[in-house]
């Protein structure tokens, strides 16, 4: 009976000494997987920890700008402020100026219209002459009657040939019933030398055909000569090559320039003047 005893105590020992060690080697398997666990983590946090680092640094940098960018639009405002009043009257100024502007193109455009229909009765009353000799065009408010020498003079001289005189009969006739306007007489030449006894040189001849047709409309058609100014400008505007005889003869003219007033203008000026400081 003890026998039977002792042997069930002994088997009972050696079943517990079995569980025992399945457990151990359990628990053995898991603090192993903890300990990598732990490590993995570790090294997250300590990523984590760089990475905080590096944003913290971004951030006081941002924080830095951010305090810049403040200051500047504390600064622009006040400057704002102070400026408000400048601006105020600037604003004013500007509108003034549009309204003088926009007086001045509205007279601007009756000048155009003006001038359309002084070229357009130039053209009309001088139809019967060869548009060779003769050409009229508006630029910029200005009128331009543009005399051939062949129809106006001689070759190389500067007294006015007879079949002129219709010309200028008809152009006077315009020039006087247009009395708002100056009157420009300009003596054009190719570039061929010439000198003769009463002729120095080119300068001489267009600046002498000029005169003789200002004296011309002054003695003969009665255009006010206070309206008149004549002028040469020899060869140095020329309308086309002097290498060809076609374009020397269209350098060889006289232009008869029709343009407003000057006073007309300054008066203009100063109703603006007036207009603003009212």
């Amino acid at each position: 009976m003890k026998k039977i005893i002792i042997a069930g105590f002994v088997m009972s020992l050696l079943l517990s000494s079995c569980v025992s060690k399945k457990k151990y080697n359990m628990l053995k398997e898991g603090k192993a997987e903890t300990e990598q666990y732990l490590r993995e983590y570790k090294d997250k946090y300590y990523k984590c920890t760089l990475e905080k680092e590096k944003y913290q640094t971004r951030l006081e940098a941002l924080e830095d700008n951010n305090k810049t960018l403040q200051d500047a639009l504390d600064r622009c405002v006040n400057l704002n402020q102070q400026g408000n009043v400048n601006i105020s009257k600037l604003l004013d100024e500007i509108n003034k100026s549009n309204k003088y502007i926009r007086m001045l193109i509205l007279e601007n455009k009756k000048k155009d219209s003006l001038n359309k229909v002084l070229s357009s009765r130039i053209t009309r009353s001088l139809k019967d002459v060869d548009t060779k000799d003769l050409d009229v065009k508006v630029k910029k408010g200005v009128v331009f009657i543009s005399l051939s020498d062949k129809m106006m003079f001689k070759s190389g001289k500067t007294e006015i040939s007879k079949k002129a005189d219709s010309v200028l009969f008809k152009l006077a006739k315009i020039i006087n019933d247009y009395k708002d306007y100056e009157v420009l007489i300009e003596g054009h030449t190719d570039n061929v030398p010439i000198h003769t006894q009463c002729i120095k040189d080119n300068w001489d001849l267009s600046a002498l055909r000029a005169t003789a047709i200002a004296r011309k409309l002054q003695n003969d058609f009665g255009v006010d000569p206070a309206r008149l100014t004549a002028g040469g400008h020899g060869e140095w505007l020329p309308k086309a090559s002097n290498d060809t005889p076609e374009g020397r003869s269209m350098n060889r003219r006289t232009e008869v320039i029709l343009m407003p007033k000057l006073d007309q203008f300054n008066k203009l000026m100063e109703k603006g003047v007036k207009e603003e400081n009212q």
